[in-house]
């Protein structure tokens, strides 16, 4: 049986797969279009409907309340209905501190919202290492819950949320941005603002993605418990884990935290948005129940299908920017995430509550161009190197490899997080968690060329010359503005 014919009869029987099948197929028909949204006159001068517009009602709904408690008049479009999710998400105990100081929640309604707390998380290398850390994605978070308290929380402080609006149509002027939807019953709805949140994730007509991570797993039980790497540990994460070589021309790489006696797992894999297969997801979950064994023992019972194609800017490519005034980009339209984790939740976090205040001082100062609202979340450039990494797990390119030899992806990895493992613990978490400092990086790579001496051959061979120079000019960026990321200098020195 081949791996689509095994996804679609094991998915029947999950709960809720043959709605999942459907919306698979959704996902990927959908994958790579972008919205095209209809030229719209821009309003004049007069009263405006909001302060401030949101199309998308995801994760960044975060964002509205946050606007809506400093006195914004808050207006929130989403298509489907905003503020409902169905995993968990995971970051680190200090992290989710943001939420408890921008006043979104309460110690003890956010502690309500952790389903777990690990002790540490394991990066683990097929044929290679296992390299612990702490203090990186250690709380799992109810996803759902979190979405729901956030819609409670946004209704709460006067947002006006309009479910079933599909965005169709955009206008920005010196006056205000004019954004059309539709009703569930397919009238137009218009609203005037000062400005438009662009929420609307990869499929935003601003949107620049490069990379894609078909995504698929669900919450299991009936795992084997224990502390071995084929086990399930209730105190440890799986954050990267591989159990082959790259096969099919792909690196598959497993993720699991436990909570409540299941495991949460994924399996996914890198590639160029260019080259992401037809039926992607669907091959992928065939992938999933075939090796699942591999990863962990135990007879596994599906509770929840959880899937996605993740998108991501490896930045070798423009970054992300709206060409209108008015038009602020946030989440998987602004790809400011991390092209190696994929932390959406982790960056929204650590973000939200600094991009609305920089909103806010564009308001009140009047400064609403596009390079002023960029300016408000400038990219970390430690990610212009980490993004290298994930080009480096996605689909190599056979003209540039020559023999292919399944197990570089492995050793080129396994070396570089040998690396950060033995610089400590703190430098290694730095990387995970963006917040590497310039000196910090560089010690990495020459740490990883200490391990591995054919890495910088390997590069090479893996991104060719044209993004091998766009890469160290990014990093030599990085370097002259005497920051790689956020935080302090990561302390720990190469062995």
């Amino acid at each position: 049986m081949n791996d689509l014919a095994l996804a679609e009869g094991t998915l029947r029987e999950c709960p809720g797969g043959a709605e999942a099948l459907e919306r698979i197929e959704h996902l990927e028909r959908s994958w790579g279009r972008r919205l095209s949204l209809a030229p719209l006159r821009p309003p004049g001068p007069g009263p405006l409907d909001a302060d401030v517009v949101f199309a998308g009602g995801g994760l960044w709904l975060t964002l509205a309340p946050y606007l809506a408690r400093k006195g914004l008049k808050v207006v929130v479009l989403e298509r489907h209905r905003a503020g409902t999710g169905h995993r968990e998400w995971n970051i680190s105990g200090p992290e989710l501190q943001a939420l408890v100081h921008g006043g979104l929640f309460t110690q003890q309604e956010l502690d309500a919202l952790v389903v777990a707390r690990y002790s540490h998380g394991v990066c683990r290398w097929h044929d290679g290492g296992s390299w612990p850390v702490t203090g990186v994605l250690d709380h799992a978070v109810d996803g759902e819950a979190y979405l729901a308290a956030i819609r409670t929380r946004a209704e709460q402080a006067g947002v006006r949320i309009l479910d079933g609006h599909s965005v169709d149509g955009l206008g920005a002027g010196p006056h205000g941005v004019l954004v059309r939807a539709r009703d569930p019953r397919g009238a137009p709805v218009e609203v005037s603002a000062r400005v438009l949140v662009d929420a609307l994730g990869s499929s935003s007509p601003h949107a620049r993605v490069d990379l894609g991570c078909p995504t698929v797993g669900g919450v299991l039980d009936g795992l084997e418990p224990g502390s071995d790497p084929d086990q399930v540990d209730q105190n440890v994460g799986d954050i990267l884990v591989t159990t082959e070589h790259r096969e099919e021309g792909r690196q598959h790489i497993w993720e699991g935290f436990p909570a409540n006696d299941a495991l949460t797992t994924y399996l996914f894999y890198y590639a160029r948005a260019e080259a992401l297969p037809a039926r992607s997801l669907l091959a992928l979950y065939g992938r999933f129940f075939r090796t699942l064994p591999r990863y962990k023992k135990g007879t596994p019972r599906v509770r929840r299908l959880t899937y996605g194609i993740i998108p991501g800017w490896s930045r070798l490519r423009p970054a992300p920017s709206a060409p209108l005034a008015r038009v602020l980009l946030v989440g998987d339209a602004a790809a400011r995430h991390s092209p190696l984790t994929f932390c959406g939740f982790g960056s929204m976090v650590r973000s939200f509550a600094a991009i609305g205040d920089g909103l806010l001082r564009c308001l009140d100062e009047r400064r609403l161009t596009p390079a002023d609202l960029d300016a408000i979340q400038p990219d970390l450039p430690l990610l212009q190197g980490v993004g290298a990494l994930a080009l480096l797990m996605a689909e190599p390119r056979p003209s540039l490899l020559g023999r292919d030899d399944p197990a570089a992806t492995n050793r080129l990895l396994d070396a570089a997080f040998g690396s950060m493992h033995r610089s400590g613990n703190d430098f290694y978490a730095s990387l995970l968690r963006d917040e590497m400092a310039p000196a910090a990086f560089v010690r990495f790579l020459y740490g990883t060329s200490l391990l591995r001496k054919e890495v910088y051959t390997d590069v090479w061979k893996f991104l060719g010359p044209g993004e091998v120079g766009r890469w160290a000019l990014g990093i030599a960026r990085g370097v002259s503005q005497g920051a790689l990321g956020r935080g302090a200098e990561a302390t720990g020195s190469l062995r």
